[in-house]
């Protein structure tokens, strides 16, 4: 469990030095964000026929921070809109 809050914490972080401009997101938001990127490119990587989602491998590594890095975007753009709303 340590290592997989550990991972979502590293991939959100790549996700947010790969994406460009500045993210007002928190430590919080960057570690959800990487987890849920991790699920999600451990799911395509498992469905590619690379092993389980639980294990550690490139395909799944390399999937998990592009998925975090649109999902980066998704928040910004969420969260731009609340902004201009108010």
């Amino acid at each position: 469990m340590i290592g997989f809050l550990i991972a979502g914490l590293i991939i959100g972080a790549l996700a947010r030095l790969i994406k460009p401009g500045k993210q007002n997101l928190g430590i919080l938001a960057t570690l959800g964000l990487g987890l849920v990127g991790s699920l999600i490119g451990g799911l395509i990587a498992s469905a590619l026929g690379t092993g389980s989602i639980w294990e550690l491998n490139v395909l799944g590594f390399v999937l998990a921070v592009i998925a975090a890095v649109l999902l980066i975007g998704v928040a910004e753009g969420v969260a731009g809109k609340n902004r201009t709303r108010a």
